[in-house]
């Protein structure tokens, strides 16, 4: 039998990239390094502009999202250094086609860029041999701001087959309070659960925790090949009372906890709309209460339903604290995506808190702006902190980042030129000093 070799607890990789005329993916020397300076709190605005406000969009509804304001330019001669986490969900993109599809604007909260990047695939290459990811880059013009260039920065996670990831130990945790009573929520839960069931193996085992008013448990842990048993306990759920979403994880978890796999896929899989409003239900408290299970090595995965109440600031807070993604569900096309095709990236991770860091040259790179990732910003000696959480990456699955890039002695609008920043004419030719992963 085929020994599944993933990559997972603290291990650190530190890679080095000179670029040199790099306009395409590129593979570039690599060295080691590591900083521990703080990153400075000053940031660059427009000309004549002010620090950008809280979105003036409002939503008919009691929907809920976190105001996130853009990343602005950076002097690169101040702050050399850019980290962040690469955690990455993807419900941005689903639950903004959800309102597009619907004829209505999205509001703009709603909009994470790097959320919107990343739900596509990209054409990268496989990492070689036991390497766990590949780092990828490549160089552009800005369409939208002449004179400035775009760097692409990805990580192609190790693709492991179906067959050859290790046993799931999955407990669905299923919001069927009365929220949840519509087309939208409960009964396509039902059905995006089916396709799951119906690819499971024999080895693996499922749990079922519902939770309203007060949280159960509606199946015990059942081997995967007992799909006639599962399907039964799914199709028997209905939606009424309120929404104790606390109790519900705590019951979760245990049952994870039990049935714990050594060296397997071990997750809760929430489904719910996210209006928790019965005992532990606040953003802060849910995070704590989060924050707290995720030391037992136990996984979440979070799938938001519906519309009109969608408390997509929770959700994302919940997935980020606990080790794991969230996806929108708008349509069973979209559970198959997430559910299916890419299990290995949304079900199994083959790495933890990976966080990325690049140095640029202040030399011929006079401010930059990373696109997105505003709430994944991590401080510099953040970085070489074991203890400071960041994200995971699943099997198979691809983190793209993006910077919009001033070079040295370009004139912008975006940036003052200001004593102290030396001015160049050369054309760039080295944009970037390091990249740093740490996984």
């Amino acid at each position: 039998m085929k020994k599944t070799i993933y990559f997972s607890g603290a291990i650190l990789i530190l890679l080095v990239f000179i670029f040199e005329n790099c306009g395409s993916r590129s593979s570039c020397p690599a060295y080691g390094y590591a900083g521990s300076e703080r990153i400075t709190e000053r940031r660059l605005y427009p000309w004549n502009s002010n620090k950008p406000s809280k979105s003036a969009d409002m939503v008919s509804s009691s929907e809920s999202y976190d105001s996130i304001p853009e990343n602005n330019f950076i002097f690169s001669e101040e702050e050399p250094v850019s980290t962040f986490s690469a955690d990455v969900d993807r419900a941005s993109y689903s639950n903004i086609r959800r309102f597009l599809t619907s004829g209505q604007k999205p509001p703009s909260d709603a909009v994470r860029i790097e959320e919107m990047i990343n739900y596509f695939h990209y054409d990268y290459e496989q990492p070689k041999e036991n390497d766990p990811v590949k780092i990828v880059t490549e160089l552009a013009e800005c369409p939208w701001n002449e004179g400035n260039q775009l760097l692409l920065v990805a990580l192609q996670g190790k693709n492991i087959s179906y067959e050859n990831l290790p046993a799931s130990n999955l407990v669905f945790l299923v919001d069927v309070s009365g929220s949840m009573n519509s087309p939208d929520r409960l009964p396509l839960l039902k059905s995006s659960f089916e396709l799951l069931v119906n690819n499971l193996r024999a080895k693996d085992k499922i749990s079922i925790v519902v939770y309203a008013g007060a949280a159960g448990l509606v199946l015990p842990a059942t081997n995967g090949n007992e799909k006639t048993k599962i399907m039964e306990a799914i199709n028997n759920l209905s939606a009424g009372g309120s929404t104790a979403g606390g109790a519900g994880i705590n019951l979760a978890y245990s049952v994870a906890q039990a049935n714990f796999i050594a060296g397997g896929n071990n997750r809760v899989i929430l489904a719910t709309d996210g209006d928790f409003n019965v005992g532990v239900s606040s953003d802060s408290a849910m995070e704590t209460l989060i924050v707290d299970k995720r030391k037992s090595n136990i996984f979440l995965t979070c799938l938001g339903f519906g519309r009109g109440n969608l408390k997509d600031s929770k959700m994302e807070k919940l997935a980020d604290k606990g080790n794991g993604n969230y996806s929108y569900i708008d349509n069973i096309n979209e559970a198959k995506k997430v559910l299916i095709t890419e299990f290995g990236g949304t079900m199994y991770a083959i790495a933890k808190d990976v966080k990325i860091q690049i140095q640029f040259n202040s030399e011929n790179v006079k401010a930059y702006r990373l696109i997105g990732y505003e709430n994944r910003m991590l401080r510099k000696e953040d970085f070489t902190d074991d203890k400071k959480d960041a994200g995971e990456m699943g099997s198979g699955h691809t983190v793209t980042a993006i910077y919009e890039i001033i070079p040295a002695g370009i004139q912008s609008v975006y940036i003052k030129d200001e004593q102290g920043i030396k001015k160049r004419n050369q054309d760039p030719l080295e944009k970037i000093d390091r990249i740093n992963m740490g996984v």
